[in-house]
């Protein structure tokens, strides 16, 4: 009974979300009303313990938010300034074969935005330029949002794994961390490396004039070459330097070396590849709206990527423990507000390290892009504008989000949460199928949410819970969790209506969840199997509690 009346507010975000179609924000605060009464009622949690654990999660989201808010203003900055459309027409001049520019553009491109800024901008912003490039625009839609996946778990500066961390108490637990990231980026770096040659193989399949694999395998070496120059890097970054931007710098060293191989020719296949002449495309792939072209600008391509530069640059030089400006940030007053036994709870400390934030610098980079980049007022104030429209719905469903996982999570006098109860019950089907399910409640959690720091918010708790009841490794599942919540992100309602609106194809994202399922299912069995197989050979850095 108690376990059913646990799973309850998380059942009726999921039915309002897919069923009746309510935006995220309305569901989760309709759950979260749920969770405090289930806790007032049949936990034994005290009205006070509810509203301080409420709180505590509301705060929590302020981290996660600042973040968002400074990635989104970056970008909106950027386009603003013009700099968005100089890097685009840069890119339109570097090989005109089609699998080539979706490698670079889809794959290269949109693993940089990912990394910089996240929450969906990557196939909003990656899409317009495929079909500038000469995409049909249900391709573009296709290509992007189905690349936008291996990047995800590290983006908007590790931003999702920082979540699930800081959900699970576990944020400055090293060695829970070290091996959290050590096996997301191992499977992402192996399935990775062969995703654009997937991806090809999709676009040559359904959108090409040979309705063949043949074109794709052609140019199978670039593709690799492509994977490789990404997947090894972010293993690196990961590995010895940090997660954080495990995305970001991998993505550059990949956009270097694919740009570089292709103006040489290196591995790039003789014949050059297109869809033909647009008026031979089926109608399904065309748009059925006009959208506005971006606008031409005559920036400089070096000074167009400044912001981006800058980014990269103040994260490394912050993240790096042995030059002291870490440890400075982080040290206490005046560069971290806290709160300790919050409304007299000695277990809710709460604390907000705002100058060591990667929001806080993303913010520092766009107001020194309004002067370098020489904006007038009303692009300056364009650009806040749209941020703060486009973050408001994220705002409100991230605050609820993590007021309810914090509710979720509260052990009561006898020393269990719902969360507690959820975790046994799924603990029932037993080690084996619970590997198998692991990636897969990830991945539920980013489609309907449309985000995979959403899903680690929600699911992160039980799926380490059942871990520990199961004697699972916890760092193993919540890895599968986190990579379960990327991948989502190819199937997401929220990402494929943004990629749609973009490039005029609004009402056709039924359409492309359904094609995306199938890179979504390789990945996801993939990500399974690799764990089987790691489990099998007896590799168990144990169970952190």
């Amino acid at each position: 009974m108690l376990a059913l009346l646990a799973f309850l507010p998380i059942l009726a975000t999921l039915i309002l979300m897919m069923v009746f179609n309510w935006p995220a924000k309305w569901c989760l605060l309709i759950s979260l009303v749920m969770a405090v009464l289930f806790g007032f009622f049949f936990f034994d949690i005290g009205a006070i313990a509810l509203l301080a654990s409420t709180l505590y999660g509301m705060l929590s989201s302020i981290e996660v938010l600042v973040i968002i808010l400074g990635a989104i203003l970056v970008m909106n900055t950027m386009k603003a300034s013009g700099a968005t459309a100089a890097i685009n027409r840069g890119f339109m001049q570097i090989c005109p074969d089609k699998r080539i520019q979706a490698c670079i553009v889809g794959f290269c491109f949109c693993s940089f935005i990912e990394g910089a800024a996240g929450f969906g901008t990557p196939a909003a912003l990656a899409g317009p330029l495929l079909v500038c490039l000469g995409f049909p625009p249900m391709a573009a839609a296709m290509i992007t949002l189905v690349f936008d996946s291996t990047a995800v778990s590290y983006g908007a500066v590790g931003t999702p794994m920082t979540s699930g961390l800081n959900v699970l108490g576990l944020g400055g637990n090293e060695e829970f961390i070290s091996q959290f990231s050590f096996w997301t980026t191992l499977p992402h770096a192996i399935i990775g490396t062969f995703l654009p040659l997937i991806v090809l193989m999709m676009t040559t399949k359904f959108f090409g004039k040979e309705k063949s694999f043949k074109p794709a395998l052609e140019a199978a070496p670039f593709a690799l070459l492509t994977g490789l120059s990404f997947t090894i890097p972010l293993m690196l970054t990961s590995t010895f330097l940090s997660y954080e931007f495990a995305s970001l710098l991998a993505s550059l060293v990949s956009l270097a070396i694919t740009v570089v191989a292709a103006k040489k020719g290196f591995l790039v296949p003789k014949k050059n590849w297109d869809f033909g002449d647009s008026s031979e495309w089926d109608k399904d792939w065309l748009a059925t709206t006009e959208v506005s072209p971006i606008a031409e600008s005559k920036m400089s391509l070096f000074m167009a990527w400044v912001p981006y530069i800058m980014i990269a640059l103040i994260l490394v030089i912050t993240r790096i423990p042995q030059l002291g400006i870490k440890g400075l940030l982080t040290g206490g007053a005046p560069f971290v507000i806290k709160v300790d036994n919050l409304l007299g709870f000695d277990n809710l400390d709460w604390s907000l390290k705002w100058a060591y934030l990667p929001g806080t610098f993303f913010i520092l980079v766009a107001l020194i892009t309004n002067l370098i980049h020489k904006m007038d007022r009303e692009k300056v104030k364009q650009s806040w504008k749209d941020t703060l429209k486009q973050i408001s719905g994220a705002a409100l469903a991230l605050l609820f989000g993590l007021a309810l996982v914090e509710v979720m999570k509260y052990k009561n006098a006898d020393g269990f949460s719902m969360m507690d109860q959820m975790a046994k019950a799924l603990a029932a089907v037993g080690k084996e199928l619970y590997v198998f399910i692991a990636p897969f409640i990830g991945v539920l959690g980013a489609f309907v949410s449309g985000s995979a720091t959403v899903s680690m918010n929600l699911f992160s708790n039980l799926q380490f819970n059942t871990a520990t009841v199961l004697n699972l490794p916890t760092a193993f599942i919540i890895s599968m969790q986190c990579i379960g919540a990327a991948v989502g992100n190819m199937v997401c309602i929220n990402n494929a209506v943004a990629a749609s609106a973009t490039i005029g194809i609004s009402g056709k994202e039924g359409k492309i969840i359904k094609m995306n399922i199938i890179p979504m299912l390789i990945y996801t069995l993939l990500t399974i199997a690799f764990f089987y197989i790691v489990i099998a050979l007896g590799i168990n850095p144990g169970v952190i509690k």
